[in-house]
């Protein structure tokens, strides 16, 4: 049975930057990570030029939404978080702050990204509501599925869903191989991310991809990273982009190979893998560079 015991005393932090901390806003990459496909998918189906207001509600969604994730996976994890070095000290672990106060914020966070949804068209919407069963249930996943970075990767998939529907008020064109794309990196760079938790969580019987793939996670991730290039590189022979995206790819690609690579290496350091989470985010926005540009004429 799972300790119910706290990992620490919560001591004298002012309520609202435990909040913030509960936000994960002391942490930018894991909202940026998310914030990114949503920007692809909005770029590429607006042909590089998205509208303004748009790319706005995309930041404040995204935002939003991954705020009332992590509340959530927080509150699913209180009790199993304080066994766990990495997570140990988060506001719900340490009793810092109340599950009434966590549903509080997490009630607070979702009816933000709700808001949003009145500049969206009908397709959106109902994309949006379809994606939140992902987003609540996705803690759960790691307790009776084997893979749950699956649940959690179709969650990015919505992103680009959503932001390809909002421009085109459609699901045609590209946006499956990028929503297939995203879901892979996504399974990628997660599980590169749960290799860091790995034996905690075969300690306290949770689930995760490093545990699923085992010894050959670093293969899996190689796999995952290679076909999200490939899927990348139909979608842009399909959208006809410019050799300012094959740049962006070939960018990526070096990367991807870099930390494929260093994986592999026997025992690498701990804090390889938040260094690869994190070097995921700049390959993102280097996509996002190559995407924008790969419609302006002349290159």
């Amino acid at each position: 049975m799972l300790s119910r015991k706290p990992a620490r005393n919560p001591g004298t932090e002012p309520t609202w930057l435990a909040i913030a901390r509960l936000l994960r806003w002391h942490k930018p990459t894991g909202r940026l990570i998310l914030m990114i496909p949503a920007l692809w998918a909005a770029v590429l189906a607006a042909q590089g030029k998205p509208p303004l207001l748009l790319l706005g509600i995309i930041v404040v969604g995204t935002l939003a939404t991954s705020a009332a994730g992590c509340v959530v996976n927080d509150l699913w994890d209180r009790n199993i978080d304080p066994q766990v070095k990495r997570t140990q000290n988060r506001p719900l672990a340490s009793r810092r702050l109340s599950v009434k106060t966590g549903i509080g914020v997490a009630f607070f966070s979702f009816l933000c990204a709700w808001g949003l949804t009145y500049y969206l068209n009908p397709l959106s919407i109902a994309l949006c509501f379809a994606a939140v069963p992902f987003i609540v249930f996705y803690p759960a996943a790691k307790r009776v599925f084997p893979v749950p970075q699956l649940v959690l990767s179709l969650c990015w998939g919505f992103a680009v869903l959503i932001s390809w529907s909002a421009v085109t008020a459609t699901l045609t064109g590209g946006v499956w191989l990028l929503w297939a794309a995203t879901v892979l990196w996504t399974l990628g760079f997660d599980t590169v991310y749960a290799m860091a938790d790995q034996e905690d969580d075969e300690r306290v019987g949770v689930n995760s991809s490093a545990r699923f793939f085992g010894r050959h996670s670093a293969q899996a991730v190689g796999f995952f990273f290679a076909a999200t290039a490939a899927l990348m590189a139909g979608l842009g022979a399909m959208l006809s982009l410019n050799l300012w995206f094959w740049l962006s790819l070939v960018i990526a690609l070096f990367g991807w190979g870099w930390q494929y690579q260093r994986l592999r290496t026997p025992s690498p350091k701990p804090t390889l893998y938040g260094q690869i989470f994190q070097q995921n985010v700049w390959i993102g926005f280097v996509l996002l560079a190559g995407m924008t540009l790969g419609f302006s004429s002349g290159f």
